[in-house]
């Protein structure tokens, strides 16, 4: 990527990042084994040492379907529960990790570098991918309806652009940064409307009721025939984190069978669910990240002056 340092500020919503309440954990995944009831000495949970809680934004309706079959891996693997914690929104993603209420988690770049800003102790594992020899990584498009007249990011100028959420890498970070190089000040250029979903992103673009124009990541594009891709950037892939918080044990057994296995792995070890269709679609294995992979992000708070960035 190219990257051009501007001094406009980007959009911030509210006050997103700040003290917001936490979801609550919900479908436990996997069974517990052999943990015992108190937590090492050094180290701690979420909720207790029998149990996992595994975060996620709330990307797409299908963000549990996602990542069933890889949570009851770890389920597997660790012998302890896994508990799924979708939150309400990106932010309270990141103050649950601020808050010591996720074990592990998915997060996207700009979440982890936005949440370790703001004092959450957490570990990049690894990053998926979902194809074979793929690097991490993967593209934030920009989308308008089928038959569109608008044609380029500077067109963006005037209309009502669908974002993902304020806390979003491929939804909006990448994207806002894209608009400022084209000219397109999000501040103030444009109206903003934030979907809290890139599957609902695309979904009002394609219906071109609320947006004129959006962005979303490649995943959720490519399932629709009402939008088309005008300009895409490639983001660096969401990180699988540990929570500096466990004890060592249990966080060096996550990055055992987390930084670098494959869909097939997954099934040997047991897990049926994997073996599908959709869940081979969506994961083909994992490959390792560490904090200064996600230096690109960071230098892009710096250039937009992101005010979701700073802590």
């Amino acid at each position: 990527m190219n990257l051009r340092a501007s001094q406009s500020p980007l959009l911030v919503a509210g006050a997103a990042l700040l003290a917001l309440g936490l979801s609550g954990c919900s479908t436990a995944a996997g069974a517990s084994g052999g943990a015992t009831d108190t937590a090492a000495a050094d180290g701690s949970y979420a909720v207790d040492a029998n149990t996992l809680v595994f975060g996620v934004v709330p990307d797409s309706a299908d963000t549990q379907t996602n990542y069933q079959p890889l949570m009851d891996y770890i389920a597997k693997e660790t012998g302890k529960k896994v508990e799924y914690h979708e939150s309400t929104d990106y932010a309270a993603l990141i103050e649950a990790a601020i808050a010591g209420k996720v074990d592990v988690a998915s997060f996207s770049g700009f979440t982890y570098i936005t949440a370790t800003n703001n004092g959450a102790k957490l570990t990049p594992i690894s990053s998926i991918i979902t194809e074979k020899g793929q690097e991490p990584g993967y593209y934030s498009e920009a989308i308008v309806p089928k038959g569109s007249a608008i044609k380029t990011l500077a067109d963006f100028a005037g209309k009502r652009v669908c974002f993902v959420d304020p806390a979003s890498t491929s939804g909006y970070l990448f994207p806002s940064y894209n608009l400022l190089k084209a000219g397109v000040d999000p501040q103030k250029d444009i109206t903003p409307v934030f979907a809290g979903k890139h599957d609902v992103s695309v979904q009002k673009v394609g219906e071109g009721k609320e947006c004129d124009a959006g962005f979303a990541e490649d995943s959720e594009v490519e399932k629709s025939d009402k939008v088309v891709s005008i300009a895409k950037t490639m983001v660096p892939g969401a990180p699988l984190v540990y929570a500096d918080a466990l004890p060592k044990d249990v966080s060096a057994q996550l990055v055992k069978i987390l930084a670098n296995v494959t869909v097939d792995d997954i099934v040997a070890a047991g897990v049926t669910s994997a073996d599908s269709d959709g869940f081979r679609s969506v994961f083909y294995g994992t490959k390792p990240v560490d904090d200064a992979y996600y230096d690109v992000i960071r230098d892009i708070c710096k250039k937009t002056d992101a005010k979701q960035c700073q802590s």
